[in-house]
Formats: C-alpha cells, structure tokens, sequence
C-alpha cells in the first residue's frame, strides 16, 4: 500500500514538473517577446533602433561632426552576401543622408531576408531616425540576384555632445520558410520578367 502511494506521489510530482516545463515554455515563446519588443521600444535598451521617423524640416547643424558606422552580419543558415556600400560616413546633425546596404542572392531558389537593426551606444536610438529603410519590409530576392538596399536617415540635432560615433549594425536572418506570400510574389515578378521577355525576343525575331 505505501507502494502505490509513493508510486502515486511520484507520479504526481512528474505531472507538475511537466506542467510548468510547458507553462515556462508557453511564457518565453508567447509572452515575453512581445514584453521584450516592449521593453525595447520604450527604453531604447539592447540598441533596437526605432521604426520609420516622419521628415521634418530642420536646419542643419554644420559646427558639428558624427561619425556613423555600419556593420552587416548573417545568422548562420543565409547564405546570402550582405554588406554596406559605406562602412562610414561622417554626418551633420540635421542633415538626411542616403546610403545602401548590397545584397545578393547566390542560390538557385528564390529566397526572402529580413534585417534586423541594432545600435551602440543604445541612449543613440533616441536620436538616429530613420524615414526609409530596407529593415521595415522583407526583401525576396531570386536566384542569383542582387540589389542595393536603401536607408535615408538623420542624427537628431538634439544627440548628446558626449556621442561622437554611432555604430548601426543589421544582421540578416532567411526568413523564406515563414513568408510564402513573399515567395509567390517573386515568383509571379520573375514569371512577369522571362513571358516579357519571350514576348520581345518573338517580336524581333527576322
């Protein structure tokens, strides 16, 4: 009889064990990345950069000189070449400034990336706004592709004198899995492309 209670006992000790494995499970993959993003938003912390900033006219502060630097980099399953065409630029506060990141995808599929920002030092989130950048949307690329990314930004005229030099890093991570929308997207682009040009080559065929 004290057997089976301890039987019982243990038995019950590994079902609540299970449980909060799951409800553990359940809080870091449901919860708390949304309380991260959160988190990120409001403080600035972890240098996650802000989203689209909306133009507005401001004079631009020639006395003054901040040194912007961009770094790429790749999770390890995209095979794609990722790098800025500008690995630094020197900026006036104020003063829009456009750059691009290259990309190319040297694959035999159509494959969809997504670049995520980080910077240092982080308080230089506040200050560094972006108006358009390759990072608000997917980028669906075909077999053997390239582009040139786009980023127009300005460094606030209110960045703190101790900045001196912003690092903005974007780190490239395939997302082709989860973005089929995406891939049949690229796929009826491309279709578009090779029927054009079937329909060219027929036109001026002697």
């Amino acid at each position: 009889m004290s057997d089976l209670r301890e039987q019982r006992g243990i038995a019950r000790s590994i079902g609540k064990s299970v449980a909060l494995v799951i409800a553990m499970f359940l809080f870091a993959t449901l919860v708390m990345p949304p309380l991260y993003t959160l988190f990120c938003d409001l403080t600035g912390l972890n240098g996650k950069t802000r989203g689209q900033a909306t133009p507005v006219a401001a004079a631009v502060d020639t006395s003054r000189q901040v040194t912007v630097r961009f770094v790429s980099a790749k999770n390890d399953n995209m095979p794609w070449q990722f790098r800025p065409e500008d690995f630094s630029l020197k900026v006036h506060p104020g003063e829009q400034i456009v750059t691009h990141f290259f990309a190319q995808n040297p694959t035999a599929n159509i494959m969809v990336g997504q670049a995520v920002p980080s910077m240092v030092p982080h308080n230089a989130t506040d200050y560094f706004h972006k108006m358009a950048c390759f990072c608000f949307n997917q980028q669906a690329l075909g077999p053997g592709e390239a582009a040139n990314l786009g980023l127009l930004f300005v460094v606030d005229q209110a960045l703190p004198k101790a900045i001196n030099t912003i690092i903005l890093s974007y780190t490239l991570f395939d997302v082709t899995a989860s973005s089929p929308q995406a891939v049949a997207e690229k796929n009826r682009q491309l279709q578009s492309v090779r029927t054009a040009d079937t329909t060219h080559l027929i036109a001026h065929s002697p």
